[in-house]
């Protein structure tokens, strides 16, 4: 035994790292699962653009620029009194 495994840990302390074991083993799963779907589409994800497409949608543009009028009547600034 090493001098460790002696230290009184707490409930919360174990289960923080049974937690982090456990996603550590399902991001190696998901890893696995989705490299053996490529492996079997023989495709690569995200797909490339072609050449001259461009980057966004043109009505990417104006989704943002409502949002951020929704943003600031939302934020409102308090008055001194």
């Amino acid at each position: 035994m090493t001098p460790e495994s002696n230290e009184v840990r707490s409930l919360r302390e174990i289960e923080l790292e049974v937690l982090d074991e456990g996603r550590e083993w399902m991001r190696r799963r998901l890893e696995q699962r989705l490299q053996e779907e490529v492996d079997r589409q023989g495709g690569v994800f995200p797909p490339q653009r072609k050449k001259g497409s461009p980057s966004t949608k043109a009505h990417d543009g104006a989704a943002n620029r409502s949002r951020a009028r929704k943003a600031k009547r939302v934020a409102r600034t308090r008055s001194a009194r």
